[in-house]
């Protein structure tokens, strides 16, 4: 065995200890739930009928089931994602892309490029396609015979939501542009001295183009730095098989529904209706007519409309309804984690705003020096992401603290908002609640990836530190 790099060695050594030690999600989200249940009645005084009040907060509308929807649209889009990827059409193209790397380190760094990449232009997009395209890539690995630690691959494609906040999709900064907006979060006053911050400041401003090209490059360097070399790892782990099949397996061009046994009956009108593509082309006609409508309507792109597109194009690549319905079929089975998992962090959300625990752990660094404000307001998001995993839902909570304290100290209201965005971003890799979806499409594990991921965060937190307090000097 060839003697291993340093970072490799390192790679191989936390897959080991985090795989030991990282509960299930479900087991994390119920062991966060508990701890804020109790540090909630604590912040209210810390007796029985806080405890109580606590527990209310946390069962309201605002709290329990506050998710409910955007646990539909998590759903639904992981259900059509995945009918997506089995497409004949995407299939072919998601091979073909990972045919381009040479080996398996060209293969790891290629995933962590597209992740990164996809979530740039939307986050949704990149966690749903960054999957996609790692199980497609554990497939190839597979096909190609590379001694490939499959999870590793899962986890460069979900490097992506260390990025996605400083790009196109990034909540805190569009939803500075506007005073309208402002003055939802930040009320009229603070608002008003606040001012709307272009994009051309925020996203498009020096900051963020240093920050966020600099993850978008770095990510791959450091999951190919992570993987060893070919023949290298001690403890391979290959993708599992049953996924995505190769364009070469030719029986995956027609699928089982085409293997129909002679004892059958002869095909009837009700089963010609069943796989007719007039069925398709008379949902998929009027559905992208509305996608079109609804970007329009919006000017950008949300969940629905990512959705609304999804069911467009597996329509249409698939042709047929009755082999649509079995391809979504795997994503609908898969979807059990987003339906335990959102409710109980909607419950935290609610428990944390309602409690005022939120605002204090927001406010811990309000009053550091000004050098060392936008660096320390980092790390604060960073903490809170783990409680409040929503963009939008810490720009309400932070904003207003994080502003106000940056006017008082004289420091640029833009660094402060992209410092908040940054720290929404950068724990997502300890992060169970937006992991779901990736384990569900990979098959694999929280606790198979987590310690590359906690990696890779350590390794994205030191250049977005590193740039936040260089731009405060």
């Amino acid at each position: 065995m060839p003697r291993l790099p340093p970072l490799v060695r390192l790679g191989l050594a936390v897959r080991r200890g985090f795989g030991r030690f990282t509960p299930d999600p479900f087991v994390v989200a119920v062991a966060m739930t508990v701890v804020t249940l109790v540090a909630g009645a604590l912040a209210l005084g810390g007796g029985p009928s806080d405890l109580v009040n606590v527990v209310r907060m946390w069962s309201a509308p605002g709290g329990l089931w506050s998710l409910l929807a955007f646990a539909g649209q998590m759903s639904l889009m992981l259900t059509l994602g995945t009918a997506l990827a089995a497409a004949p059409p995407v299939r072919r193209g998601l091979h073909a892309l990972a045919r381009l790397a040479s080996g398996p380190r060209a293969l790891v760094g290629l995933v962590a490029f597209v992740s990164c990449t996809l979530c740039l232009l939307n986050w949704s997009l990149g966690l749903v396609c960054g999957a996609m395209f790692a199980r497609t890539a554990g497939d190839e690995a597979r096909r190609r015979k590379f001694a490939l630690h499959y999870p590793l691959l899962c986890a460069a494609g979900y490097a992506g939501m260390m990025v996605w906040h400083g790009g196109l999709s990034g909540t805190a900064p569009l939803k500075a542009t506007t005073l309208a907006d402002l003055t939802e979060v930040l009320g009229p006053d603070l608002a008003a001295r606040v001012g709307p911050i272009a994009l051309g400041h925020s996203l498009f401003g020096g900051l963020n183009l240093v920050v966020t090209v600099g993850l978008w490059l770095l990510a791959p360097l450091v999951f190919m730095a992570l993987t060893p070399a070919e023949g290298a790892d001690p403890d391979p782990q290959p993708a599992p098989g049953g996924g995505s099949p190769s364009p070469s397996d030719t029986s995956s061009e027609t699928g089982p529904e085409e293997h129909v046994p002679s004892a059958l009956p002869p095909e009837g009108a009700l089963d010609r209706i069943e796989r007719s593509p007039l069925v398709v082309w008379a949902l998929a006609a009027p559905a992208a007519a509305a996608l079109v409508f609804a970007l329009e309507g919006s000017g950008g792109v949300d969940l629905n409309a990512i959705n609304l597109a999804l069911w467009v194009l597996a329509l249409v690549l698939h042709g047929r309804p009755d082999a649509l319905v079995r391809a979504c079929d795997a994503g609908a089975r898969a979807c059990a984690g987003i339906l335990l998992l959102f409710p109980l962090y909607g419950g935290i959300m609610g428990v944390m705003k309602g409690t005022g625990l939120a605002a204090a752990l927001a406010g811990v660094f309000a009053a550091a020096d000004p050098r060392a404000f936008t660096t320390l307001t980092f790390v604060s998001a960073g903490v809170l992401n783990l409680f409040v995993p929503s963009g939008g839902g810490q720009w309400a909570v932070q904003g207003p603290i994080v502003m106000s304290a940056a006017l008082e100290r004289g420091v640029d209201p833009t660094h402060a908002l992209l410092a908040i965005a940054y720290g929404d971003q950068w724990t997502n890799m300890l992060q169970p609640f937006w992991a779901v979806p990736l384990l569900a499409i990979t098959g694999v594990r929280a606790r198979d990836i987590i310690g590359y991921c906690t990696l890779w965060m350590l390794a994205g937190g030191l250049w977005i530190a590193g740039c936040l307090f260089l731009a405060s000097l």
